[in-house]
């Protein structure tokens, strides 16, 4: 049976439990009982809270809530609970977990409170306390917004941290000897003689300890894993093929599935005919789902053909079904009856413009996701239960969303989630997976697999926001004095938790992210959000607002720097209020050498951006070369607070810096007759492996608050890149992709 105690300074309950001869261990906030992911298939009479540590006979598991999908979040949780648990990476077992409420993830609540990062008064921390608390009521288990690391910087190691304890009293018990004399390490507990106890002999007797609930978390000095360069858990996996994601799921008898959905994005079908799909070599059959049909075949490819044999008479869209409508959308939304926020207003802007102001007009359009993985999901419906195996960023949205197409309780939909091949944002929609049930209802007893075809995976893109900004400013005496910014873009917060059902109330937070709280001291400075119609349906994409807000911003504060006369870095470093924000730009500035002497026909752009609570700048470095502009170098500078894992550190900053640069250089998606025009990577195409310029990474830790970086090197890179191709030809680059306007060698 449990056993609870309190870690009464941080208001922790800790639990373990018996499980069929072994321990589990895991911790509760103290006011909030979620479903507890361990009890199902426990004898009677056991129990278990929510565990992160599970020791059995056979060995040990550290369980990896959140999602690892190419950034290594397995391999960091694993090492959070290791540190303090004492045990060896290479000899535990990984896994996510089954899905639970108690898997909350509360650092996502940071972006959806009305106060910049930079504001830690009173008034802020209560509501981000409030919002915390809504996060944990609703169970909000989610990978995403930069947050792995600073959720569970601290719940994982508290976990390892109480098993360890727990296990030396159990040792204490059984050996007769004080616990303060032991030591634990590799697993083992050591007695005083240096004979020791394994975990696993320990774990019966640990489940009927009454827990150390006071632990104390181990000085960094002491880390064997934390802040030192760790060799991810997959790595041996990935470099020898052997990794195995949702795309690889093999379960016997199973049988191929692919959808063909209207490409006219949220409407429905009229009438489709499938008797020449039907007459192709292995399609089984095809059968009716939500705004479209499933094909059900022997084989993947055979379910491709049969998709495209299949005749549709499609119902068109409701938004417009040319992009000049998208954009004139926008543009008709620069209005008070569209105003959705404005957080910031400081100052007289009207006054500080009214004679000869500069102004500009900046564009970012639809993106993809597109990740190399397509979209699947394998799901086998009996009687029973429903099992699901998918990578999947929001579990639970999947046991719900499968539910309510199914008709099965949320309890009997069994979620197993997969590594997956890459996401940007993409797996936390679960339009793939519900699908996938809709078609498997239709072969009870067999699994299916659903695969998306990757001109499907584009026709149905829910993609990054269509943006529009407008601003003016001036500069005067060689300094920036005013800067009036308005953003228009869709309600991406309306439009993703929609289709979940849900209905968020007040502004969209993401509408102005990355734009209205940046620490500059400038005198007169408004940023107005408009929430325009919503268009073609739009999710969350690496970064969100700030991928496209950081480029109007920094962009448009370029051109007001180039009207002062003044040195872009400096007149940054002169306006910069926030001593964290200007360190990462003296620290870039000094990376790149700054300020240096160049060749002729090379220049030079900084950025920053604040986004998710991270400051990071960017210097980028072209050369403009009778072949186009070729980029050359990268100096990047990011404040995380303590890096958990310097080579992870560095390998997330360089994917988000080729993200940037590439979709800035040459991605866009272009509706035409109500679809999307770009349907393969021929025609949405990322930067080359010729053109990765060199990365240079810094992270500076001045910081004690843990914060993420999976996604803040992104949405500098944009106006980095913009800014030294000015700097490198006079040509101001006011819209992306940036190919439309320059070559790139």
């Amino acid at each position: 049976m449990s056993k609870l105690g309190t870690i009464t300074r941080r208001s922790f309950l800790i639990g373990s439990a018996a499980i069929a001869g072994g321990v589990a261990f895991g911790w509760r906030w103290y006011n909030f009982y979620g479903e507890n992911p361990m009890l199902e298939d426990l004898p009677e009479g056991d129990a278990a809270l929510t565990p992160y540590v599970l020791i059995t006979a056979e060995g040990i598991t550290l369980i990896t809530p959140r999602m690892d999908m190419g950034q290594g979040a397995y391999s960091v949780q694993a090492a959070l609970i290791a540190e303090e648990l004492d045990v060896d990476l290479a000899k535990v077992t990984v896994d996510p977990g089954k899905p639970a409420p108690i898997y909350y993830n509360t650092a996502l609540s940071s972006e959806s409170v009305p106060f910049p990062s930079t504001d830690r008064g009173t008034a802020a921390n209560a509501l981000r306390s409030i919002m915390d608390g809504a996060m944990k009521a609703m169970g909000m288990q989610i990978t995403g917004g930069s947050t792995t690391v600073a959720d569970q910087f601290e719940k994982l190691r508290y976990a390892g941290a109480v098993a360890r304890e727990t296990l030396k009293q159990a040792a204490a018990q059984k050996t007769g000897t004080a616990a303060a004399d032991l030591k634990t390490a590799d697993g083992k507990v050591i007695l005083p003689d240096g004979s020791t106890l394994s975990y696993e002999e320990l774990a019966p007797l640990a489940a009927k300890t009454k827990l150390v609930a006071e632990v104390t978390l181990r000085d960094p000095s002491k880390w064997r894993y934390l802040g030192k360069p760790m060799q991810r858990i997959d790595i041996v996996a990935k470099s020898t093929g052997t990794q195995s994601y949702g795309i690889d799921m093999r379960l016997d008898g199973m049988l191929h599935a692919t959808v063909k959905r209207n490409p006219n994005l949220g409407e429905g079908l009229k009438s489709y005919d499938a008797s020449e799909a039907e007459k192709i070599r292995g399609v089984q059959k095809v059968v009716p789902i939500t705004d479209g049909v499933g094909v059900v075949a022997s084989n993947t490819w055979a379910a491709f053909k049969g998709a495209e044999a299949v005749t549709f008479e499609w119902e068109k869209p409701a938004y417009p079904q040319s992009q000049e409508g998208h954009w004139q959308a926008l543009s008709d939304s620069f209005n008070d009856d569209h105003l959705d926020s404005r957080d910031l207003d400081k100052g007289d802007v009207e006054a500080a413009t009214q004679d000869n102001p500069l102004t500009a007009e900046y564009r970012a359009p639809y993106l993809a996701h597109a990740p190399l993985e397509p979209l699947n999901a394998t799901v086998l419906v009996t009687a029973e239960r429903i099992d699901v195996w998918a990578g999947t960023q929001v579990p639970r949205f999947v046991e719900n969303q499968v539910a309510k197409v199914t008709g099965y309780p949320v309890e009997k939909i069994h979620v197993h989630v997969q590594m997956a091949g890459g996401s940007f944002g993409h797996r936390l929609e679960t339009d793939q997976v519900v699908q996938a049930a809709e078609t498997a209802m239709h072969f009870k007893g067999t699994p299916v697999k659903t695969t998306y075809s990757r001109e499907e995976d584009f026709a149905q893109e829910f993609a990054r926001q269509i943006a529009m900004a407008r601003m003016k400013g001036k500069a005067s005496g060689g300094k920036v004095e005013a800067f009036d910014l308005s953003i228009a873009m869709p309600s991406v917060i309306a439009s993703q938790m929609g289709r979940q059902g849900l209905n968020l109330p007040g502004p969209d937070r993401i509408i102005p992210a990355g734009a209205w709280d940046q620490p500059y001291a400038i005198p007169n400075y408004r940023m107005s959000a408009y929430r325009a119609p919503q268009l073609a349906p739009v999710s969350s994409w690496r970064s969100v607002g700030a991928s496209t807000n950081a480029f109007f911003h920094e962009g448009f504060l370029d051109e007001l720097i180039h009207a002062a006369g003044a040195d872009p870095m400096e007149e940054r470093l002169r306006l910069i209020w926030h001593d964290e924000s200007r360190k990462v730009l003296e620290a870039v500035a000094e990376m790149s050498g700054w300020g240096g002497k160049l060749p002729a026909g090379t220049g030079r752009g900084v950025a920053f951006s604040l986004s998710f609570g991270t400051p990071v700048a960017e210097v980028v470095q072209v050369a403009d070369t009778p072949d186009g502009i070729r980029i050359e170098k990268v100096w990047v500078a990011a404040e995380t607070g303590p890096v958990v894992d310097p080579v992870n550190f560095e390998n997330l900053v360089q994917g988000g810096v080729i993200w940037g640069l590439g979709h800035a250089m040459n991605c866009e998606l272009t509706i035409a007759d109500g679809v999307y025009e770009q349907s393969n990577f021929d025609s949405y195409q990322a930067m080359r492996i010729s053109q990765c310029p060199e990365i240079t990474v810094k992270g500076l830790e001045n910081s004690d608050r843990v914060r993420g970086i999976g996604e803040p090197p992104v949405p500098p890179a944009a106006p980095a890149l913009a800014n030294a191709i000015f700097a490198a030809t006079g040509k101001r680059l006011r819209e992306m992709p940036f190919n439309k306007f320059v070559d790139f060698a």
